[in-house]
């Protein structure tokens, strides 16, 4: 286990400098994109607000139209840096990274889908440990257990199907395929996914901290790290390390679920 938690290290720390090496070439593109997200969260939750006064249906409106402006311009995020891995320096182009609406249809019904299984499997875990009520148990203390069991579990597997954006963009599969396709080629690869999300965590937790503990100057020095160099290497550390895996990879062009989720 050991080993295998040195070796995992080590691929992270492949991924990292890999991601480096790319967000160095396209910076001002990558964190241009970045910052337009940025604007696009704080503008939506500022109107979402105004909005609210005015009218619900307007508000709900807006929320929605944010959403898909949010998503279309992450997604064009992701496919540039697929054209900054796959094409020379001169052929890259900004605007041919705009996805296609056939590629925003399969990504929505992806959510779509992931958002109806969190809730089927909600419902599963309630239903089968209903009958600890009557084995002298709190509803309370079920309902407890019940939550924390499925946030286990659908976290789990949140991170499992994390790149199925990256099938749609990079290989053009349609959405299901893209979901178990996601699933299996995380297989064996769920430690290094973890190492992955904690190392840019990381930083986000020291900037919490430092806020919260009152050291305001260090506090908006990691606020600016985040913003202008984290959030950028790891779009582009997320992109890499989908494509480490499916070069590793080795199963079936169409895999199943059960058969992966393991």
């Amino acid at each position: 286990m050991i080993n295998y938690l040195k070796e995992s290290t080590f691929a992270i720390n492949d991924v990292i400098s890999d991601a480096w090496d790319v967000l160095v070439k396209r910076y001002f593109a990558i964190a241009g994109i970045c910052f337009l997200l940025f604007l696009i969260s704080n503008a939506s939750a500022i109107l979402a607000m105004y909005m609210n006064s005015i009218s619900i249906v307007l508000s709900l409106f807006m929320a929605a139209l944010f959403l898909v402006l949010y998503f279309a311009i992450q997604l064009t995020l992701f496919k540039h840096i697929f054209q900054v891995l796959d094409r020379e320096p001169g052929a890259v182009r900004l605007s041919e990274s705009f996805p296609s609406v056939k590629e925003m249809v399969y990504f929505f019904t992806c959510a779509v889908t992931v958002m109806i299984g969190v809730f089927a499997i909600y419902m599963l875990i309630s239903v089968l440990f209903f009958p600890l009520i009557y084995a002298a148990i709190s509803v309370e203390a079920m309902v407890q257990t019940v939550f924390v069991i499925t946030f286990i579990l659908v976290s789990y597997i949140l991170l499992r199907i994390l790149f199925f954006p990256f099938f749609i963009l990079d290989k053009g599969v349609k959405p299901f395929k893209a979901l178990r396709l996601s699933l299996a080629t995380t297989r064996g690869n769920f430690v290094r996914i973890i190492l992955l999300i904690g190392f840019f965590a990381l930083f986000g937790s020291m900037y919490l901290y430092f806020s919260y503990r009152g050291y305001h100057a260090l506090s908006t020095f990691l606020s600016l790290v985040n913003s202008f160099i984290i959030i950028p290497l790891s779009s582009v550390a997320f992109v890499i390390a989908y494509r480490k895996m499916m070069n590793d990879y080795k199963g079936d062009e169409d895999p199943t679920v059960l058969g992966n989720i393991i």
